[in-house]
């Protein structure tokens, strides 16, 4: 064949995208398993360290089998409708009409103490913000949360990931004399009325509207379930 020909370079084109498209594929296979580890473990960790638990990639399964001595999925009723919350992500059950969502529920078991970890999930400046918060037994009273962030801004919005930014938010009610309030996220030396309320981030405003709209709407898809005091 004509080297010089275009037949020849469009043939030698065909083959080279082939090989390559083959051994993307076969990459991403091999890697599949490890990658999808990896996550679940990453999640594990945020789970944990919304209990005030740290952990490392090497130890997180077994401090998740330690610590988390149950998980199920709720509907909007707060009925269990899944026996297994963590394989439910909130990234796709806001796609659904509210009547369809489950929401994960974790249940932590720490020093004797019964703790109730739920999910979070909203939008930031740049993209999706997410998070797990921790209620003490009373399904009311706030003992650890945790946020991540896709893409906020370093130093600004991406302060939300830092323990000076969710430590605030202990011992914060999102109840007040039995009426759901959530925890509102104010400028610095703000305040708000008849409802529990933690600093934004300097220099974040919008990050920190996407935390307080977040809370608002996730804990409110929980409202029924915090509101049974018996266990399911």
């Amino acid at each position: 064949m004509n080297k010089e020909s275009n037949n020849y370079t469009i043939i030698y084109a065909a083959v080279m995208v082939i090989i390559v498209a083959i051994g993307l594929a076969f990459t991403s296979q091999v890697l599949k398993e490890r990658q999808a580890k990896n996550e679940a473990v990453d999640k594990m960790r945020q789970i944990l360290r919304a209990a005030n638990i740290e952990s490392t990639a090497d130890d997180a399964d077994k401090k998740y089998d330690a610590f988390i001595v149950a998980d199920y999925a709720i509907d909007k009723n707060g009925e269990k409708v899944s026996d297994n919350g963590f394989v439910v992500e909130m990234v796709e059950e806001l796609r659904k009409t509210p009547e369809n969502r489950k929401y994960p529920v974790f249940e932590a078991l720490i020093d004797g103490e019964s703790y109730y970890i739920l999910a979070l999930r909203g939008a930031g400046l740049w993209g999706p913000i997410w998070g797990y918060i921790a209620l003490k037994d009373d399904k009311n009273m706030v003992y650890g949360a945790d946020f991540s962030h896709q893409g906020e801004t370093p130093g600004l919005g991406a302060e939300i990931t830092t323990a000076a930014f969710s430590k605030q938010f202990e011992n914060k009610r999102i109840a007040i004399d039995n009426v759901f309030k959530s925890i509102a996220i104010v400028k610095k030396g703000k305040k708000v009325d008849n409802q529990d309320f933690v600093d934004g981030i300097s220099g974040g405003t919008i990050t920190s509207q996407g935390v307080n709209d977040m809370l608002f709407n996730s804990l409110k898809g929980y409202e029924a379930f915090l509101n049974k005091k018996s266990k399911l």
